[in-house]
C-alpha cells in the first residue's frame, strides 16, 4: 500500500504556546500510522518551548526535529520553508501547534495521497471551556455532540463519505486551511515554497494553494476523516492584512505559481554546504 511505503513528515508550526504544542505532540505520538519524523517550525518561541520539545523528544516514537529562528516579528512563511527544506519525507502533512489530532489523522491523510493532488482538511473549532479541559488533561478529546452542528460535522469519521467527497466537495481553491493540509515535497519545491514576503497574519496558505493549482495540481478535500480539533485562542491581529490580500489577488489574476522570495535559497545553501 502506497500509504505505508511513502515517507511522511508531520510539520507543526508553533509560536510561544507550549501547553498547546504539548497536546498536539501527544496526539501525534498516538497515531495509528506514525510519520517518519516530526518537524516543529518554531517562529521564535522562548526558551520554555525549547525545553518542552527536549522533554517530548525523550518519549517520541519518531525523530523530533526543532527548527527555530530568532523572533523578529511574524515570519511563519520563512520558518515553514526552513522546516520543509530539512524534511526527509516525500510527503508533508502540515498542521498548526494549536491542533490536536484524532488518532487516525495521519492514516486518513496517507490514504488520500495521490500524485497530482494536494489535500485540504477541516477543523473542529473548540470552545474555551473544552480547550481548558484538554490543556489541563481533564479530557483527551471532546465529545462532538456537545458542539454546534456546524463544527460537530467536522468531527465525524466515515470512510465511504470520505472517498465520495474527496474530489466533489469544496472545489474552490480558496477554501483551504494551513492548519490541516498535505502536499508532496517536490510540488512545494516546484513553486518555490511559501512566499516569505508575507510577514503578517493570514492567507499565506491560500496563496500557496493557488500557486499549486496554477502549477497544475488539483485539490482534494479531506472530509469525514483527518479530524483536527482546533484549540480556542483569541483572534490574531489582522490590522496589516491588506498586503496579503493584494498579493493573493495578484497571484489569482496573473495565474502565477512561482514566488521570488521562497525556499530555493535554502536548498541552494544546503547543496553548496554538501559540496564543501
Amino acid at each position: 500500500m502506497e500509504a505505508r511505503r511513502t515517507k511522511i513528515t508531520l510539520l507543526i508550526s508553533t509560536y510561544n504556546w507550549k501547553e498547546s504544542l504539548k497536546c498536539s505532540l501527544t496526539s501525534a505520538f498516538r497515531q495509528t500510522l506514525l510519520p517518519m519524523e516530526i518537524i516543529i517550525a518554531d517562529d521564535g518561541s522562548k526558551e520554555d518551548t525549547r525545553e518542552l520539545i527536549e522533554e517530548m523528544r525523550q518519549i517520541s516514537p519518531v525523530p523530533l526535529i526543532h527548527v527555530w529562528h530568532e523572533d523578529r516579528g511574524f515570519r511563519k512563511c520563512e520558518i515553514l520553508n526552513k522546516a520543509i527544506a530539512k524534511a526527509q519525507g516525500d510527503y508533508i502533512v502540515q498542521i498548526d501547534g494549536d491542533i490536536v489530532m484524532e488518532q487516525h489523522f495521519i492514516e486518513d491523510h496517507a490514504n488520500m495521497m495521490e500524485k497530482g493532488y494536494f489535500i485540504c482538511g477541516s477543523r473542529v473549532l473548540l470552545t474555551k471551556e473544552i480547550t481548558d479541559k484538554i490543556l489541563t488533561g481533564i479530557i483527551k478529546k471532546p465529545n462532538v455532540f456537545s458542539l454546534p452542528l456546524g463544527y460537530a460535522l467536522n468531527g465525524f469519521r466515515i470512510s465511504p463519505l470520505r472517498k465520495y467527497l474527496a474530489k466533489r466537495y469544496a472545489k474552490d481553491i480558496g477554501h483551504l486551511r494551513g492548519c490541516n493540509m498535505a502536499f508532496w515535497k517536490e510540488d512545494i519545491i516546484a513553486i518555490n515554497g511559501y512566499n516569505e514576503d508575507l510577514t503578517q497574519w493570514g492567507h499565506e496558505d491560500t496563496e500557496l494553494g493557488f500557486r499549486l493549482y496554477h502549477k497544475g495540481l488539483q485539490k482534494k478535500v479531506l472530509k469525514m476523516g483527518g479530524i483536527a480539533y482546533h484549540l480556542y485562542h483569541k483572534p490574531s491581529d489582522r490590522s496589516n492584512e491588506q498586503f496579503h490580500w493584494d498579493t493573493l489577488n495578484t497571484v489569482r489574476k496573473e495565474r502565477s505559481f512561482w514566488t521570488k522570495n521562497g525556499i530555493d535559497k535554502l536548498l541552494l545553501t544546503s547543496v553548496f554546504c554538501q559540496i564543501l
